[in-house]
């Protein structure tokens, strides 16, 4: 299958591709700044087509005649008016695709919690608005929701990591606590790939990795895991944007980009069904998704650098992740 990836500088994407290379199909790599694919070890592998979501020329010459999949990984947390440039850019590619030859289109997304829909994140509610417009184009659009991504070089990971190790003591927010549901990158990428090609109608699933644990444990779990001795603290009251600047500056993670991982964990974050394996993925029906702690484990684990990086383990270190 011919697929253009869109947002390919991304984490997920320096993943995901490989996994589609492996796997027969033809990838073409899309991004605003195509140096910047320079520093993955398979960007010798992919065509690269220049790509502006902002801009509907842009995105109509970057889909040629045959691409017949767009896997659409933009998102904007990066910048304090994300949701309105991802509407924006949502509703551009929709005004595209007519014109196109594209089939299908699946975009990555985040786990919805079953609330009010005013009450929701402005993150959230950003993934939520751009599935709404995705799913008005007439191709089937699969929408694939996950939480919290495990994996070397995962923006919501390296948060957790970095807030664990560079703390005498992890400080708890009581509306933190709150279970989550996280997934490897390999099984998320594994999901993107079957949803590719899975014979199914527009619609979104769940894409948990089948272990729903406390945010609280998976801190414990972590540092258990990674041979660190932390207490932690849980305080009453502290607000939501106090603690995405005291960990962006802490992590040296964007303070927009922190702040909207944060401000999603005042809820659960799990997934609502299994129907991403049963319907997506029935080949993988009956096998063992990544436990939560081999992910973390996996995750850790220094990269043996006289291997070939494609031949490496995806959840560990990888060339061109960002520190």
């Amino acid at each position: 299958m011919r697929v253009l990836v869109i947002g390919a500088t991304g984490y997920v994407a320096s993943r995901l591709i490989p996994t589609l290379l492996q796997r027969g199909h033809h990838v073409t790599a899309g991004a605003r700044a195509l140096e910047r694919l320079d520093r993955f070890y398979w960007s010798d592998s992919v065509d690269r087509v220049e790509v502006n979501v902002l801009d509907q020329t842009s995105i109509t010459n970057a889909i040629d005649p045959t691409i017949e999949t767009v896997i659409y990984l933009v998102h904007g947390m990066d910048r304090e008016d994300f949701r309105a440039v991802d509407r924006k850019a949502a509703e551009n590619l929709v005004a595209v695709l007519p014109s196109t030859n594209v089939q299908r289109l699946v975009y990555l997304s985040g786990i919805v919690p079953d609330i009010d829909r005013e009450a929701l994140s402005e993150h959230l509610l950003s993934r939520l608005e751009v599935e709404e417009t995705l799913s008005q184009a007439s191709q089937t659009v699969i929408t694939l929701r996950a939480a919290m991504i495990i994996g070397a070089g995962s923006a919501s990971f390296e948060l957790m990591s970095k807030l664990t190790r560079r703390l005498p003591i992890t400080v708890v927010p009581y509306w933190m606590r709150h279970d989550v549901e996280p997934i490897s990158i390999e099984d998320l990428t594994l999901a993107v790939e079957a949803a590719m090609t899975a014979a199914v109608s527009s619609g979104h699933y769940d894409v948990g990795g089948g272990h729903r644990i406390a945010y609280t444990d998976l801190l414990d779990l972590y540092a258990e895991v990674a041979g660190i001795n932390r207490d932690q603290l849980h305080l009453p009251f502290l607000p939501e944007t106090m603690v995405a600047k005291v960990a962006a500056r802490i992590t040296s993670v964007n303070t927009s980009t922190a702040q909207s991982l944060i401000e999603s964990l005042r809820e659960d974050m799990v997934a609502a069904d299994t129907r991403w394996i049963s319907e997506l993925a029935a080949d993988r029906s009956g096998s063992e998704l990544t436990s939560v702690r081999e992910a973390i484990q996996r995750s850790l684990t220094t990269p043996d650098t006289t291997v070939a990086p494609s031949a490496r383990d995806p959840l560990g270190r990888l060339p061109g992740d960002r520190h």
